[in-house]
């Protein structure tokens, strides 16, 4: 109704300034007559362009934005670790925060916890506001086997990503994720490369059960268990920079020689070669002490770039995409070609990064 108005005005002072501009002395000679029935037509015109545009700015909205089959947003609950755990953890929330959007056709909600309990809770409450999509970065691998079940009585859809679950695959339509086993035994084959002449080893686990801590930590356990290293410590950090310096600090202190320090997260392995450079431990290519992590972080590679550190895991953090064209293709109607989806990942040594890797690579 504004724009109509708004047209009609504009119509109206047109006419006028016609007038003016033309100079006459006689103006009602000179101008057409504003009628009741021009006034109309101005009108019926304003309100046929205001139509034009509104059903291209409608075209334009549904071209962008994906919706359900009922021509409303997809409503999704996404359960996920703090995104100040880690900067993986961190990378990993933007990116999912970026994909569901109003503007991609969602509407989101999201929920945080590093422990399983709180999550599962999340998801029951997730449930009872009947979303159509549950995706799931579990903290731990077990427990889970109830809430799915009640998620799928209630026709909502589960994907798993970034961690695995001990649950039935009938439960989810599908696992975006890492293999957690596979980048704990890259790590392992790659320092047993090193060729130490005895392998004293700290060892700092994330987050106990979370498939992330067992996978990097099984691959370690074998090796010790096989080639008969030495575990000085095995202790988990939860991810945590501060925790995990307190932890060497310890082994330093207590007077212990270690040569390695294995790092399940970068954040960790910073917070050890902060208790390093205290001691005045020297450690990366050439030094005392070999440093390991995982995730990539971008201020990590530099750090392997400088030789300071020797080795980081790769845990690819963008899965968003994955998932948003699972459920394109679900709302299309169509069947989710595969159950499991991993994740492409490597590792890297310092002797060999480039600046390349790390501004490609870096999270």
């Amino acid at each position: 109704m504004k724009k109509q108005f708004l047209a009609a005005m504009m119509a109206a002072a047109m006419v006028t300034g016609l007038t003016a501009c033309g100079g006459s002395s006689t103006p009602e000679t000179t101008a057409a007559p504003t009628t009741a029935a021009s006034q109309e037509t101005t009108k019926a015109e304003a309100a046929d362009e205001g139509e034009d545009e509104a059903k291209e700015t409608e075209k334009a909205e549904e071209a962008a934005a994906p919706a359900a089959s009922s021509g409303e947003l997809i409503k999704v609950g996404i359960i996920n670790n703090d995104p100040n755990e880690s900067g993986y953890r961190t990378a990993n929330d933007k990116d999912m925060k970026e994909m569901f959007t109003e503007a991609n056709g969602y509407d989101a909600s999201f929920a945080y916890s590093l422990k399983n309990d709180e999550q599962i809770t999340a998801a029951q409450k997730f449930i009872q506001d009947d979303i159509d999509y549950l995706l799931i970065s579990a903290a731990d691998t077990a427990g889970w086997d109830s809430v799915l079940k009640d998620a799928q009585d209630a026709g909502i859809r589960v994907i798993l990503f970034d961690r695995t679950i001990d649950a039935d695959e009938s439960l989810y339509e599908a696992s975006i994720v890492s293999d957690m086993a596979k980048e704990g035994q890259t790590a392992v084959d790659w320092l047993k490369g090193q060729g130490l002449d005895s392998y004293n080893i700290i060892h700092l686990q994330g987050v106990m059960g979370s498939a992330a801590q067992k996978g990097r930590t099984g691959a370690l356990d074998e090796a010790v268990t096989s080639d008969g290293w030495t575990l000085v410590t095995q202790q988990t950090a939860e991810w945590n920079a501060e925790k995990a310096q307190q932890i060497v600090q310890s082994v330093i202190d207590s007077g212990e020689s270690f040569n390695v320090i294995y790092a399940e997260n970068d954040d960790m392995a910073k917070g050890a070669v902060a208790a390093l450079d205290k001691a005045n431990i020297s450690h990366g290519v050439g030094k005392d002490v070999i440093v390991m992590g995982f995730d990539c972080n971008k201020w990590a590679l530099e750090e392997l770039l400088n030789q300071n550190w020797n080795y980081d895991g790769q845990c690819n953090p963008f899965q968003a995409s994955y998932i948003n064209e699972i459920i394109k293709t679900i709302e299309g109607g169509g069947t989710v070609a595969e159950k499991v989806v991993i994740m492409e990942e490597k590792g890297f040594d310092a002797s060999e990064i480039t600046q390349e890797d790390v501004d490609k690579y870096g999270i």
